[in-house]
């Protein structure tokens, strides 16, 4: 071995298992199971005190501890083997250990292939968490008209490139108080992508509200992904989903969403749960809206920067919010083990993202691979910019702004010193930027208020990924991915 190594302590994870050890390799997010001399030789290096790799180990040294360890049978070959496989993988490296940089953005690479189309500002609930920050009541609503949805399309066309599909969302306000422009943009789309030989995805969140079985026919027959916007049981819901005239919204949204669960047969069904204060029973929210009312699956979003600061998280509901997490993952493991996908969305799209081998350079695909296009024609980051005094990039008029995007996404990726060391930076790298915006006032700025309880989940996500990749890996092709069937 060379002089002197240092232990790049920044580049792994160390999970344990069981009796089992596994490192996550932050840079390549890939997983390595340790044989017994790769957890000695490991445990060697972290007991001493140079862990920051500030000060690396010397020959001398790894001589004279397997000297020490000669009567266990460990030899110096096989400790000559595991040093040069953890050099491979620049674990240990002959100069001082430094961040592997993010890599470069660069737009060319990402062509747009997602527009969330915000096609009114207003809802007919009055919900209390909303983060919309331009939200009206229909009869006030600014609503997206044609001319601007067609011009957002053949944008989104003309920048897709070669990519095969596209993809159009639908949100509002309430999406479904512009039913008559979501009518014509999909006719439009459909019509624009088959002359352009590619697919066209649509997806829908809906409060449900609005719902008849015409409409659901009309989803129906497009193909629609849906998303239900319901926080749970009755007592549940209604605290903070209230209407225009403070009722509880959930007999009604409830009463909707069976009539749509009943007979809309193209695609799975998705409830998304808002978590606010005095409603963070995720296991009995998730046993409701699944096994009661028949759910696909179940994604779940924490209140932590709404204006309301009545509906935000305490740091201690927090706490329970992410306990309760893993008591639903721990279900959805050992159902996965059996063969069966309990539709847990946000453990699902962690084991996803982990058997892809995902290295994030940014927090989400906002402003790569998608844009939001507001009522006004404005491109906004993501959907829930609009209205916000973040300037916007670009217009369907003139096109993406793409010097400033460019500029913002190398901002983004370029990580403060404390998520540039965090150990699960390449599956969070930073959080949501809106989260980040209205918190702290700077779309750019780490969700920190949230930081340890995400790397407690995380872990939990790695251990249970190695767990079920060693007792099913079946599991991972017959459900990871095939939620738009």
């Amino acid at each position: 071995m060379p002089g002197a190594l240092y232990l790049d302590s920044g580049s792994f994870h160390d999970i344990h298992l069981g009796g089992r050890r596994v490192l996550f390799h932050l840079p390549t997010s890939a997983l390595f199971e340790l044989d017994s001399v790769g957890e000695e030789v490991l445990d060697f290096l972290k007991a001493r005190p140079y862990v920051t790799s500030v000060t690396p180990v010397t020959a001398a040294e790894m001589r004279e501890w397997i000297s020490a360890r000669s009567g266990t049978g460990l030899s110096p070959a096989q400790v000559a083997e595991t040093v040069e496989d953890l050099r491979d993988l620049a674990i240990l490296r002959e100069d001082p250990a430094r961040v592997t940089p993010a890599p470069a953005i660069e737009l060319a690479d990402h062509p747009l292939n997602t527009l969330v189309l915000s096609v009114s500002s207003g809802c007919n609930l009055a919900c209390g968490y909303c983060y919309k920050e331009d939200l009206t009541t229909p009869g006030g609503a600014r609503k997206m008209v044609a001319e601007t949805a067609r011009r957002g399309v053949d944008l989104l066309l003309a920048e897709s490139a070669k990519r095969a599909e596209v993809n159009l969302a639908f949100l509002g306000g309430e999406p479904l108080t512009n039913l008559p422009l979501i009518r014509g943009i999909v006719d439009y789309a459909e019509a624009r992508c088959a002359t352009a030989g590619k697919q066209v995805n649509f997806t829908i969140t809906t409060n449900a509200t609005l719902l008849n079985e015409e409409i659901i026919d009309f989803l129906d027959g497009h193909r629609f992904g849906i998303s239900i916007s319901i926080d749970g049981p009755k007592e549940i819901h209604d605290r903070r989903r209230r209407t225009l005239t403070d009722q509880g919204s959930y007999d009604l949204v409830a009463a909707k969403a069976r009539m749509l669960l009943a007979r809309y047969r193209s695609r799975p069904v998705g409830a998304r749960v808002t978590l606010s204060a005095g409603g963070a029973d995720v296991v009995a929210i998730h046993s409701h809206l699944k096994d009661e009312m028949g759910f696909f699956e179940v994604g779940f979003a924490p209140v932590t920067t709404s204006q309301d600061h009545q509906a935000n998280l305490s740091p201690a509901e927090l706490a329970e919010v992410f306990a309760g997490l893993k008591t639903l993952g721990r279900r959805y493991l050992a159902a996965a083990i059996a063969g069966r996908n309990i539709g847990f969305a946000n453990l699902h799209q962690m084991l996803a993202e982990l058997h892809a081998g995902s290295r994030k350079a940014l927090p989400c695909g906002a402003g790569v691979g998608l844009l939001a296009l507001d009522g006004q024609g404005e491109l906004q980051l993501c959907h829930r910019f609009a209205g916000s005094a973040l300037p916007a990039f670009g217009n369907v008029m003139d096109g993406i702004a793409k010097d400033r995007l460019r500029h913002f996404l190398a901002a983004a990726a370029d990580l403060p010193d404390g998520c540039a060391v965090c150990r699960i930076r390449n599956l969070c790298a930073g959080g949501c930027y809106h989260e980040s915006y209205a918190r702290y006032g700077d779309a750019l700025a780490p969700t920190r208020h949230y930081c340890e309880l995400m790397r407690e989940w995380v872990d939990f996500g790695l251990a249970g990924y190695v767990e079920l990749l060693d007792k099913n890996p079946g599991f991972f092709k017959q459900h990871i991915g095939t939620r738009r069937t």
